[in-house]
């Protein structure tokens, strides 16, 4: 009698395990052991961080007490005069935080609206290839130490503005405001950047689908939702201009006289003139200054006013950093 074929029986496969795996406690007890050991690492490197910060301005704030004991913060703040030598010595900060403020102001005047258009053609326009290339130049810009800078601009910006403005010197506010600019540049490119590509990318296909060109929806649509992180990027770059020390010691001429009018600089020619800032003042000063003298602790006065100065503009960036995110 035949079988049908159909009527065959054939060996079933092996059914799938449906147990699930065994886990061993002792792997368990060792991930959640490492999971700790990472976090406790964390929190100490978080917590070195702000302990070595609250030491930096515990240890200004210790240096600069014996200047608040004869003199008030006030009277620092307040004075027009920076002249340290006996007997006729001044301690006013007034035209130190101008020449800080002046330097700072060009800086960004120049760089932003550079590093706005670099960051745009990086993140929006440029190709693989040419990205990679101006990234690099952007890093490699970033990585020039800044006496290489400041020497670049005693020896072909100063002279060239001095022959071309015809200028008594070449040392000035817009010289040591121009280099500046440039070593805001990386720090200002690299944030906006990061911006644009936080902007989501149904906004641009949005715009394009409306009938936007691409540079319409680059202007119009991309860099206006960008603008918190812009403007994070601007305060960032306005920290690193206030906090830099070598070439503004090198090109901006080292006189402590308050610009004649600080709030119209270009009218009245002021960014041609030669200023000091707070920075410059401390590394010019404090090699010279004798220990324990009310000018030693007066210059540890100026470090906790630029501190404190700092301070706030990194929280403003950081304030705008965080808006932006939540928006």
């Amino acid at each position: 009698m035949s079988t049908h074929p159909s009527q065959i029986r054939r060996p079933s496969a092996p059914l799938a395990s449906t147990q699930p795996p065994t886990i061993h406690r002792g792997s368990i007890s060792a991930a959640a052991t490492m999971d700790r050991l990472a976090t406790a690492v964390i929190y100490a490197g978080a917590t070195l961080v702000v302990a070595i910060v609250g030491l930096i301005f515990y240890f200004l704030l210790r240096e600069s007490a014996p200047f608040f004991e004869q003199r008030s913060l006030w009277s620092l703040l307040r004075g027009e005069k920076w002249y340290p030598l006996e007997p006729d010595e001044a301690f006013g900060a007034l035209p130190l935080i101008g020449g800080t403020t002046l330097t700072t102001l060009i800086a960004v005047l120049l760089a932003l609206p550079v590093g706005l258009l670099c960051a745009t053609f990086l993140g929006e326009i440029a190709g693989g290839r040419t990205q990679a290339l101006l990234k690099s130049v952007v890093e490699l810009l970033a990585g020039v130490p800044s006496v290489v800078i400041g020497f670049v601009g005693m020896a072909l910006l100063a002279p060239w503005m001095r022959e071309t403005l015809k200028l008594n010197t070449g040392l000035t506010a817009l010289t040591g405001g121009a280099l500046l600019s440039l070593m805001a540049l990386p720090t200002i490119i690299s944030i906006s950047e990061d911006a644009l590509h936080a902007v989501p990318r149904d906004y641009r296909l949005g715009s394009l689908a409306l009938g936007a060109t691409p540079l319409q929806t680059i202007w119009r649509i991309t860099v206006p939702s960008a603008r918190r992180g812009i403007l994070a990027a601007l305060m960032l770059g306005v920290g690193r201009a206030i906090g830099e020390t070598m070439t503004v010691l090198m090109t901006t001429g080292n006189a402590a006289s308050l610009p004649s009018k600080l709030m119209a600089p270009v009218a009245d020619n002021s960014v041609l003139q030669s200023v000091r800032t707070l920075t410059a003042t401390i590394a010019a000063e404090m090699g010279e200054t004798a220990q324990g003298t009310i000018h030693y602790h007066a210059l540890f006065a100026l470090g906790v006013v630029l501190f404190v100065i700092t301070f706030m503009v990194n929280t403003l960036a950081d304030i705008a950093i965080s808006s932006g995110r939540r928006s």
